[in-house]
């Protein structure tokens, strides 16, 4: 005969108390049970005393007919030290569902878009000052740039410059 060792339910609707028996693997969870072995109260804080409450010569018998005990009791006996309870691992249990997964990529999309935005604004914004820069600049040197602009026809036309001699001579006998 296969024995577990597990929780049998009590208590009323959303009050739930467990009790800790040895039962036959074949019989209903809160039916048929060989012998009740403690109990165990999930309501309570997880540092009370009353929380879990063991027979424990009880237990070591039934471990030791070769009784299996199921996770949730083999977890009250590792911290009673009757049994070691091998730590498991489910790298699986930590990855967020398809639809969390979406909702991480649109998130990211919206920022990078945002981000994109914010550059592009932030170019527009240095190209506009740069371009009230330069109209500062201009408006500040107009005078400057309009003597050469006058100057430059002089320059380019080679013929010019007589007159520009002579306009030199005049100067002097003015002087």
């Amino acid at each position: 005969m296969a024995t577990k060792i597990r929780l049998a339910r009590g208590g009323s609707k959303k009050r739930p108390h467990y009790s800790i028996v040895a039962a036959d693997v074949r019989a209903p969870r809160d039916g048929r049970f060989i012998e009740k072995l403690g109990t165990y109260n999930p309501l309570l804080a997880k540092d009370n005393e009353n929380r879990v409450t063991m027979k424990t010569e009880r237990v070591q018998y039934w471990l030791d007919q070769g009784a299996q005990p199921t996770d949730r009791v083999l977890r009250s006996l590792d911290e009673a030290g009757l049994a070691k309870r091998e730590a498991r691992n489910n790298p699986n249990k930590a990855k967020p569902g398809k639809k969390a997964e979406e909702r991480v990529a649109e998130k990211a999309q919206k920022e990078e878009d945002a981000k994109e935005a914010a550059a592009a604004a932030e170019v527009a914004a240095k190209e506009a000052a740069e371009a009230e820069k330069e109209a500062g600049k201009a408006a500040a040197e107009a005078p400057v740039e309009e003597a050469p602009t006058e100057e430059t026809p002089a320059e380019e036309a080679p013929a010019e410059e007589a007159p520009a001699e002579e306009a030199a001579a005049e100067e002097k006998p003015a002087e």
